[in-house]
């Protein structure tokens, strides 16, 4: 292995923490290469949960250094919240961490714009998590975006702060929004600024040795396929690319030099925020695999839609990133159910309609083709190797498998480091 992408193929919330977490365990670095702290993902060691928003997950693999690359945008109070809380835990961050000064900056009056613009949309809001992430993207690519680069000199980040700030504040007061205190943010960031800058590196030319070096890469994707800022049913969407040929632009690697691409496939299917969703489950069936799943937002606490396995959303996410292999998690979710669907299809007007031919429009109203498979009933999370798992089990696996014409080598089976089976 070289360079090794990890994926969520779906709405995200597909697990992803603990996948690259596990692979972690065989490379030198794990680098996160887009989106900001609206993306969590979870590690689960022992009795101990830990939530990243913005360091990658492979934090604590002693022979692995974490990098946040020039594609991410960073919001620094969060960061060196997570920062403290691994210190806690006695990492000595100095000699893991490294950020790219590409790195632009989630800023205050980006946060405040995000709540003002999903209130102004009234009952037509994007359920965005209110971060600042897409006023921070839509600042980069209008050149009004601050990074890291500009924090090294402070005279510079102020000039530059003053004047995007004094400009934010009038759209804010437009939307009738307390403007941003200027004098008192400069304090705050000029403190957190002496904490972040020990750990900014290029990190282009310390990862284009590693590749020359063959060095083990791992690349940690936040959000899922489905939240891509292109691919997805826009505006019902993530501010970033989320797709594998991100991490060109994301990291600098090229893409001839990506040796595998993983992707993470939840049994089943949810989401956080406004959008369609075409196997959405509305009964009592969603709150009993929300609540078994736990599944709530990471980043916002709030519970997740939920709905059946979407095969024919997936199978896109597969082609359009050329998958090389599959990781399938919480299976042990669906452990009691008598009864399992899966997608397999849409239908739309009497007629077949393929994912890449919906918009948001077209996937709130075509009604979706199920498969039905009978369930196992009977606790999995136990379970360690792929023989010992029950006949439905698997048949329902190796159904994922020839729909989506990629292999499954890894079944999750619950939340913990050492919960899963190799295949």
């Amino acid at each position: 292995m070289s360079v090794h992408i990890v994926l969520g193929l779906q709405w995200g919330d597909e697990g992803k923490g603990k996948i690259v977490d596990l692979f972690a365990k065989n490379s030198d670095y794990v680098v996160r290469y887009q989106g900001g702290n609206n993306a969590g993902h979870t590690v689960v060691l022992g009795d101990k949960k830990f939530f990243f928003r913005l360091i990658p997950s492979g934090i604590f693999h002693k022979n692995a250094s974490v990098v946040i690359s020039n594609g991410v945008v960073i919001d620094l109070e969060v960061l060196l919240n997570e920062i403290r809380i691994l210190q806690n835990e006695g990492l000595d961050l100095r000699k893991k961490l490294i950020i790219s000064p590409r790195c632009h900056l989630i800023l205050p009056y980006h946060k405040e714009l995000d709540l003002a613009y999903e209130n102004a949309r009234g009952k037509n809001k994007l359920g965005t998590t209110k971060r600042g992430i897409g006023p921070a993207y839509s600042d980069k690519v209008s050149y009004n975006g601050i990074r890291v680069y500009e924090l090294q000199d402070w005279k510079l980040f102020e000039q530059c702060f003053r004047f995007q700030a004094k400009m934010k504040n009038k759209i804010l007061k437009t939307f009738s929004v307390p403007p941003v205190n200027i004098s008192r943010e400069l304090k705050k960031i000029k403190e957190y600024r002496s904490k972040i800058l020990p750990y900014v590196e290029d990190t282009y030319e310390l990862l284009i040795n590693a590749v020359n070096k063959n060095k083990n890469i791992l690349l940690e994707g936040a959000h899922g396929i489905m939240l891509d800022t292109d691919w997805s049913p826009y505006p019902f969407a993530t501010a970033s690319n989320t797709v594998a040929g991100a991490s060109n632009a994301g990291t600098g690697i090229p893409m001839n030099k990506v040796k595998k691409v993983t992707g993470v496939v939840k049994a089943f299917t949810s989401r956080v925020g406004g959008g369609p969703l075409p196997t959405e489950i509305h009964d009592d069936l969603c709150r009993d695999i929300r609540r078994r799943g736990a599944e709530y937002g990471t980043t916002t606490g709030r519970p997740r839609r939920i709905g059946w396995l979407d095969l024919e959303a997936v199978k896109f996410a597969c082609d359009i990133n050329n998958v090389s292999e599959l990781v399938i998690t919480k299976l042990d979710i669906l452990s009691s159910l008598k009864k399992i669907k899966a997608g397999v299809g849409y239908m739309l007007h009497g007629r077949k309609i393929s994912y890449s031919s919906c918009g948001y429009s077209e996937l709130a109203r075509l009604k979706p083709v199920f498969k039905t498979f009978t369930g196992w009933g009977e606790d999995i999370s136990g379970i360690r190797k792929y023989s010992e798992l029950p006949k439905a089990c698997k048949d329902y696996l190796s159904y994922i498998e020839r729909f989506l014409k990629v292999p499954i080598k890894l079944v999750s089976v619950g939340a913990e480091r050492n919960q899963y089976i190799r295949k």
